[in-house]
């Protein structure tokens, strides 16, 4: 029996964890980052804001798919994907060791991945809120009282 199966591109395991996803998305991110080293690797003539284009539109669509899902997995799974985002923009930059990640974020403008989850649970959420099937914009209401398992939904993020 299989404990983990893989549905468009998501890796589901029994328990809905998603290190299994995030496992599989770093592997196929460090694959995508070694064929296309040459171009934003810190030998690569390009420009800073060409390798960013870069990896706006070849690497960040891997990891933000379906991020609607697995966006409330625990912080130990994004944590996987946070430490390749800035591993890559300290390729991209050439920037030393010293050179802290934070800097690297804002100088370059890119969001932290808990910061792209968050905005995606909120547009997420106001398209649905706004729909004008009324079952639809039922799912936001969550129940009063508390929840028999402690885990994370999606409106989680937003608060």
């Amino acid at each position: 029996m299989k404990s983990e199966v893989t549905y468009l591109g998501l890796h589901l395991d029994q328990r809905l964890t998603w290190q299994a996803h995030m496992k599989a998305k770093r592997q196929q991110l460090n694959l995508r980052v070694k064929k296309y080293y040459w171009l934003i690797g810190r030998t690569s003539q390009l420009s800073v804001e060409n390798k960013l284009l870069l990896y706006k539109t070849i690497l960040k669509p891997i990891w933000t798919y379906g991020i609607k899902l697995w966006g409330c997995s625990k912080p130990s799974n994004t944590k996987i994907l946070q430490a390749f985002q800035s591993k890559t923009l300290r390729l991209i930059t050439n920037a030393p060791r010293y050179v802290n990640n934070q800097t690297l974020h804002t100088d370059l403008s890119i969001p932290y991945i808990n910061e792209v989850i968050t905005t995606a649970a909120r547009k997420s959420r106001d398209r649905n809120l706004n729909h004008h099937n009324p079952l639809i914009a039922n799912l936001y209401y969550r129940p009063l009282g508390n929840r028999r398992l402690p885990r994370h939904w999606p409106e989680d993020l937003i608060e």
